[in-house]
């Protein structure tokens, strides 16, 4: 039997997919067919490497300063979200967004971003800041809040992806199949990913 809390989640979207989306739609569906495998059977380095650098945070000890918040849930009810940030400094308001390696940061990860802020704001919390962290070089990238052209954009990003049909022929990319992590599990490509 379902708990009240899945039941309301249903509907949600999860934050840390909207950069897959953007992807690939289908990495989603594989994911879903997938987590409960062992990730060795398909995490490459780069993945590894990303969920090792999450688990202190989501253990909350890479700090032990008060005033900064680790692993906090957050959702939003108007944009259908539901996710965790990652660290929320109270004291300078700033949200970030911590990254192994970040030597170009994709339109997905900025949605990543700004919906755990517009998640933030509903929740009552003041941020005035925004940033990715690069823990490989120890190096914060500031960014720009989303205006409310941005959050047009995202709010149009979610509704396509809610639109999305999964039967629908997917437009194969040979060259993002090869740094998918599913690339060798998945049905719709023959390509050989990278990191084999």
């Amino acid at each position: 039997m379902l708990s009240l809390s899945h039941i309301l989640m249903i509907d949600l979207i999860a934050i840390s997919t909207l950069n897959d989306f953007i992807f690939c739609p289908y990495s989603i569906y594989l994911h879903q067919v997938y987590m409960d495998a062992d990730e060795d059977m398909y995490h490459a380095k780069p993945q590894t490497r990303g969920r090792n650098a999450h688990e202190k945070v989501d253990m909350k000890n890479t700090s032990t300063n008060h005033s900064i918040i680790e692993s906090l849930p957050v959702s939003s009810h108007e944009l259908g979200l539901y996710g965790k940030i990652d660290v929320y400094h109270q004291d300078s308001k700033t949200l970030t967004e911590r990254k192994y390696q970040l030597k170009q940061i994709f339109q997905g990860q900025y949605y990543q971003l700004w919906a755990q802020y517009f998640c933030m704001l509903e929740m009552g919390y003041d941020v005035q800041t925004i940033a990715f962290y690069e823990i490989s070089t120890r190096k914060t990238i500031k960014v720009p809040l989303p205006c409310e052209a941005q959050k047009d954009e995202l709010v149009r990003f979610i509704d396509a992806y809610r639109a999305y049909d999964p039967k629908a022929p997917l437009i194969i990319n040979q060259n993002k199949c090869s740094h998918c992590i599913y690339c060798n599990l998945c049905d719709k490509t023959d390509t050989e990913n990278v990191y084999s």
